[in-house]
C-alpha cells in the first residue's frame, strides 16, 4: 500500500501538537466535550464567568464573548483567562480581527501570563484562516512556533527554510525536532526535500535521523529512494540500515529490498531484508530471491515469508526440489 503524499492540512497539525483548545481545558473536558461547569460564585467576577462558560457550552459565541468581556473589565484574578475566553468565542462567532485584537491586548497587559501559549496557537489559527502571513519568529513558546512554521512553509517556503533548519540544529527537544520533520516532510518543494535528505544523512543525531528516514518514505520519488539507498550502502550502523529497511516496507518498494536481499554481506542483515521483503508482499521477489540463495538460514528465512504470504505454490516447488533434508521439511 502506497503511503498518500498529500500535505497534512493545518487542522490535522493542530492536533498532532494538541494546541486547538488550552491544555488546562482538555485535562478537565469532561467526556461531553464541554466546558466544565463551575459552581456558584460568591463574587461577580465568578459569576460572569460561570455565565460565558455556560454560553461557550450552549455555543452562544456573542454572549460569551460578551461576559468575558465583563470579566475582563473588572481586572481581577481571571481577567488573562477571561481575555483569552473572549478570543475563541470571537473566532467561533466569525469576528476573527477583534479575536486578533484581544489576543494582542493579552499579550500587552500580561505578558507573563500561562494562558499566552494557548493564545499563541489560537492567534496561528486564525491568521492562516485568514491567509495571513504568520511570523515564526514572534512566537515564544517552541510548538506554537511550529504551528506557525507549517503556516509559513505552505505560503512562503523559501523564508521558512532558514527558520525550520535552525530549529532543528538548536537546543529544542528531540520531540520537537521530530514535529518540525514532519513540517519539512510536507512541503513539495526541493529545498524541502534536500533538507530532509541532509538530515537523513547525518548521523551527529540517530534519532532524528531514523526519524529523517521515516519521513523519506512517505514520499515517493526518485530521488528519495536514491538517498535512502545510499544511506542503506554507506552506514555502518545496523540500526539505521534497519531503518531504511523499514522504510523499504513503508512505501512498498519490493524491488529496493530484493536488491538489499541480495547485495547485503551480512547474513543477519541479509534475513532482516528477506523478512521485511515478506511482510511487504514480495510473493514473486521471495521466489526469485530462492533461486540464487546458498544459506540454509536464508532459505528458512524465504519458506517463513512463503508461509506469511500463504504462497502454496511457492512451498510445493521447494518441497520437490531442496536437496537440504532441513528446507524440505520445513516446505513440508
Amino acid at each position: 500500500m502506497k503511503v498518500p503524499t498529500k500535505p497534512i492540512s493545518f487542522g490535522v497539525l493542530l492536533i498532532l501538537l494538541a494546541t486547538c483548545l488550552p491544555a488546562r481545558a482538555q485535562a478537565d473536558l469532561p467526556m461531553n466535550g464541554l466546558l466544565p461547569q463551575e459552581s456558584a460564585g460568591s463574587t461577580r467576577e465568578d459569576e460572569l464567568h460561570k455565565d460565558g462558560t455556560d454560553a461557550l457550552n450552549e455555543s452562544k459565541w456573542d454572549a460569551a464573548a460578551s461576559k468575558f468581556n465583563q470579566v475582563a473589565e473588572l481586572h481581577g484574578k481571571r481577567v488573562d483567562s477571561a481575555l483569552y475566553w473572549k478570543a475563541y468565542a470571537l473566532n467561533k462567532g466569525g469576528h476573527r480581527q477583534d479575536a486578533l485584537a484581544t489576543i494582542a491586548e493579552l499579550r500587552k497587559q500580561y505578558p507573563r501570563s500561562t494562558w499566552l501559549k494557548d493564545a499563541g496557537a489560537l492567534e496561528v489559527e486564525l491568521r492562516q484562516a485568514s491567509g495571513q502571513p504568520v511570523n515564526p519568529q514572534a512566537q515564544e513558546d517552541e510548538e506554537t512556533k511550529l504551528l506557525a512554521l507549517n503556516s509559513l512553509m505552505d505560503s512562503d517556503p523559501k523564508r521558512a527554510l532558514p527558520i525550520l533548519q535552525k530549529f532543528l540544529s538548536s537546543n529544542n527537544s528531540p520531540r520537537l525536532k521530530a514535529q518540525a520533520l514532519f513540517v519539512l516532510a510536507q512541503s513539495d518543494s526541493e529545498e524541502a526535500r534536500q533538507s530532509l535528505i541532509q538530515v537523513a544523512r547525518g548521523q551527529s543525531n540517530p534519532g532524528l535521523q531514523r526519524k529523517a528516514i521515516e519521513f523519506l518514505a512517505t514520499q515517493e520519488s526518485p530521488q528519495n529512494l536514491a538517498a535512502l539507498g545510499e544511506i542503506y550502502r554507506t552506514s555502518n550502523s545496523h540500526d539505521v540500515r534497519r531503518t531504511v529497511l523499514d522504510a523499504y516496507v513503508a512505501c512498498d518498494c519490493r524491488k529496493e529490498l530484493l536488491a538489499a536481499a541480495q547485495t547485503e554481506h551480512d547474513p543477519e542483515l541479509r534475513r532482516d531484508a528477506i523478512h521485511r521483503l515478506g511482510a511487504a508482499g514480495g510473493q514473486a521477489e521471495l521466489r526469485q530471491l530462492y533461486k540464487s540463495a546458498v544459506s540454509v538460514d536464508d532459505k528458512e528465512a524465504i519458506i517463513q515469508g512463503f508461509i506469511a504470504e500463504d504462497d502454496i505454490q511457492g512451498l510445493t516447488e521447494v518441497a520437490k526440489t531442496a536437496t537440504e533434508a532441513r528446507i524440505k521439511s520445513a516446505a513440508i
